[in-house]
This record gives structure tokens, C-alpha cells and sequence, in this order.
């Protein structure tokens, strides 16, 4: 095992061993915290984290507006006062040590008020400012005033290039690294383009060696590339370090912080992974977002999958093979699908799946009462979590819609990660995981079901297993 050597990071020499930042409150700032204590680099999210009351009491994001738009910024407010909370915690918990950054997401809500009212409201607690499920165009400037580094999460070299060329070329001295993120390994919310192939991964050291050139060619070989994604035993790594094509670069863990005391996800949660099998991560274009994800397949998506396989196209008039008369809805609205889909239809029916709901795609998906009821409800619930919403049409642009029916072959995201962030069921929430996560059941490190402390596994990281 090859030894690793200290990088600049954020303007201090540290392990280049990475927390990686996960979703609602899932890395938060004690996790982050500790990893910066151990002599590395902390991430706690700035999604929506969570705050507490004078008693320490977690503070639980009630929304009492009656609009959309009302609920959106209540949410802003919570995550701006939560990013605060948790880059206090951290700072306290690092004791001086590591380095301090926020994962932002740049297609949720607000990003832009949301990190520039943390940072406003946390000056000199934070480092560096990780971004990705998006192009994050502005964040390299906002870093750049605040007077601290961003990190872009890109999955490609033709990413980065883009950000380069149209704003991160300006602010150069704020540029801390590149975090490339494997998006067929990674878990959360993957960055796979239209032109990649998801059921065919690509090797990370030819992507990661392009990343390299592109960044060579505008200045930056010395600026490190995070690796993230598919990473677990360093010495299955051993031939990235010291290598000359690569130049400098740090190993991000996304997976391995969640099974840590310091982890704040629920010990149900944590037992699930410890029980996890090779293929029980799902890369899956489930989300509201669009982007493709990598989750656990337990209940919640395997009733996604169950829902837009009862899917059929229709037609409003009978047109071509679409020849067969369906009446739909409370008023028994007739459209036309083909003979074979009717047939289908007529089965989910008698199975208890009675609602059809329409899409934007012209095709109808069946669902029972109960679930019909449930997505109308989350549909009308909406806080406006995301910039863009294909679950509920929100759009938070001047006219909040989207302009496209909201589409019921997706969820609301807000609703499930909050729950399983806060002892909700591991079963039936969306539970995000990298694809490598099998490797808690496979690794002696976890015998007996062991959870170490974040010194432990750092330490453990460090001698190659």
C-alpha cells in the first residue's frame, strides 16, 4: 500500500481523505466535524439541514403556509438557519483540525440564497463549498466572495470544461479541486448524460485522466481532483496515487460515513447496511429532479417500479391501434388504448388498481385509491424543494409551474428524505446508497456488526482496507 501524502485543501495541508456530503441531514456537522478532527476533510449538507431549540431539541420543519410559494420560503428560512446550525457544530467538533465544507445541491430550491445566507451567516466556520446535481455556474463566485473555495462535482471532463469556460475561468483563485463523481457507482443523484449508456459503465481512470488534461490545459495541474464514487479499499486504488496522469488527488467516501457512531442516520438504517447483498442498489430515473439516482431497492422503489410498469398509452380519439374504448376518471372520460393494453388494464383493475392517473406523456398509470389519494395529497403538499419539480409542477420562476402536468411516476423527494433522516422507515422511504455498500456485509472490518467512531474508520481507510 502506497503511502498517502498530505494535500492543500482549502488552504491547509490535510489527509486527502473526503467526507462526502449526503442529502437531508444525513452528513451533518458532527459527522463532518469529526472527519476534520481526524486530520481530513469534513462535509455536512447544506439541503435542508436540521436546527434545534434552546433545549437542544431537534426543531421539526413544519410548513404553515397555504401556498406554494409561501411554503418555499419557509423552507429557505429553515435551511438557512439549519446550514448555520450544523457549520457551528462542525467547527466545534473539528477543534481546529481538517478542513470544514457544505454540500450544496444546485438544482434544489434557492441554492443561491440559501449558501449565500449560510456562508453570511457562518463566516470563517466554512472552507470549501461542494456543488453538483446541476450545472453550479455561479457558486465559484459566491465562493470567491466569501473569501473561501468551491469544489464542482462533475461526472466528465466536457462538464468541467463548460463550467470553466463560462464562469469558474474568472474566479480561478477560488477554485479548491474537482470532485469526480463516478455516475454509475455513486450514490444519491448521479450525473449521467443522455449520451451514456447507464446499464454500461465506464472505467474511472480514463474519465478521470481526461478531467486531468482539461484542467492542465487552463492552469490548474496542481489543483487536486476528488475521486468519489466506487471507492472503498485504498489499495484497490493504490495505482492513482503518485501517478503522474492524474496528478494530485483525494479520495472522497460517500458510503462508508454512514455505518460511524458520529453517523446520524437511524440504527435501523444502519443494520439494513450491514445486510445488504452485490445488487441491491438500483440506478433508477425514479426522481423529481430527472436525474438518475442510486438508491436501496427495499419497498419504496420497488412499488415505483410496480407503478409505471401498470403504465399504457392512450389516445383521445381512436386512432391507429388505439382502438379500444377506457373510461377514466370520477366522470368516466373515454380515451383509447390498444386491445392488448386493454386487456392489461382490465387485470390491474381486478388486481384493486382502479385509479388511472394521467402524465405528461399521454399514458395513463394505475394505482389503488389509497396510493391515488396519497400522490394527490404530496402533490398539493408541495413546499417547492427543488427548482424544478416533474413530481408536483412546482418551478420556482415567476409563474411557480413548471408548465407540464405534475407527473405521478415520481414522489415527493422532501417528504421521503425527511422521514428516513429522522427514524423513518428504512422500508418505505427512499434510501440512498453507493453501489458498492454490499461491501459492509463483506468486510471484516464490520464483523459482529462493529460500527466504528470516524477516527476509526480514518484510520482503518489508511492502511489500505
Amino acid at each position: 500500500m502506497k503511502q498517502l501524502h498530505p494535500l492543500l485543501i482549502s488552504g491547509r495541508e490535510v489527509l486527502p481523505i473526503v467526507e462526502g456530503g449526503k442529502g437531508v441531514s444525513v452528513s451533518n456537522g458532527r459527522s463532518a466535524g469529526a472527519f476534520a478532527a481526524a486530520g481530513g476533510v469534513g462535509t455536512f449538507s447544506g439541503v435542508n439541514a436540521d436546527s434545534y431549540n434552546a433545549n437542544g431539541e431537534l426543531q421539526p420543519q413544519v410548513y404553515r403556509g397555504k401556498t406554494r410559494r409561501e411554503r418555499y420560503e419557509e423552507l429557505i428560512g429553515y435551511a438557512i438557519q439549519g446550514g448555520i446550525t450544523q457549520a457551528r457544530i462542525a467547527h466545534e467538533t473539528a477543534g481546529g483540525h481538517g478542513r470544514i465544507h457544505m454540500n450544496v445541491l444546485w438544482e434544489a430550491a434557492a441554492t443561491q440564497r440559501i449558501l449565500t445566507g449560510i456562508l453570511d451567516g457562518a463566516r470563517g466556520l466554512i472552507h470549501g463549498v461542494t456543488c453538483g446535481a446541476g450545472m453550479p455556474y455561479k457558486v465559484a463566485e459566491i465562493a470567491a466572495r466569501f473569501g473561501i473555495y468551491c469544489y464542482p462535482i462533475v461526472s466528465s471532463s466536457r462538464a468541467f470544461r463548460a463550467l470553466w469556460r463560462r464562469a469558474y475561468h474568472k474566479f480561478r483563485d477560488a477554485l479548491g479541486g474537482v470532485v469526480y463523481e463516478d455516475p454509475w457507482l455513486a450514490g444519491g443523484h448521479n450525473g449521467l448524460s443522455n449520451g451514456e449508456n447507464p446499464e454500461r459503465p465506464e472505467p474511472a481512470m480514463p474519465r478521470v485522466i481526461a478531467l486531468r488534461r482539461e484542467m492542465r490545459e487552463a492552469g490548474l495541474d496542481g489543483t487536486p481532483i476528488f475521486m468519489a464514487g466506487g471507492v472503498w479499499f485504498l489499495r484497490d486504488w493504490a495505482d492513482w496515487i503518485d501517478n503522474p496522469d492524474l496528478g494530485p488527488i483525494a479520495f472522497q467516501y460517500g458510503t462508508r460515513p454512514l455505518l460511524t457512531q458520529e453517523s446520524p442516520v437511524s440504527a435501523a438504517w444502519k443494520r439494513r447496511l450491514l445486510e445488504l447483498n452485490e445488487g441491491d442498489v438500483l440506478l433508477n430515473r425514479f426522481s423529481p429532479t430527472g436525474f438518475y439516482s442510486s438508491a436501496v431497492k427495499n419497498d419504496f422503489l420497488r412499488e415505483l417500479i410496480a407503478r409505471n410498469d401498470r403504465q399504457v398509452a392512450y389516445s383521445r380519439v381512436p386512432v391507429g391501434e388505439h382502438t379500444d374504448a377506457l373510461a377514466i376518471g370520477a366522470r368516466g372520460r373515454v380515451v383509447y388504448v390498444t386491445p392488448a393494453d386493454k386487456r392489461r388494464v382490465d387485470g390491474w383493475i381486478a388486481a384493486g388498481f382502479t385509479e388511472a392517473l394521467r402524465t405528461p406523456d399521454s399514458t395513463l398509470v394505475y394505482v389503488t385509491p389509497g396510493k391515488s389519494a396519497e400522490i394527490r395529497r404530496d402533490q398539493q403538499n408541495c413546499m417547492g424543494c427543488l427548482s424544478a419539480c416533474r413530481f408536483s409542477n412546482w418551478s420556482e420562476g415567476e409563474q411557480g409551474t413548471t408548465g407540464k402536468p405534475a407527473d405521478p411516476r415520481s414522489y415527493c423527494i422532501q417528504k421521503t428524505l425527511q422521514d428516513i433522516a429522522h427514524n423513518g422507515s428504512v422500508d418505505t422511504n427512499l434510501m440512498f446508497a453507493g453501489h458498492n455498500a454490499y461491501m459492509f456485509a463483506r468486510d471484516p472490518f464490520y464483523r459482529g456488526g462493529f460500527v466504528p467512531t470516524v477516527k476509526q474508520l480514518v484510520d482503518r481507510i489508511l492502511t489500505g482496507d
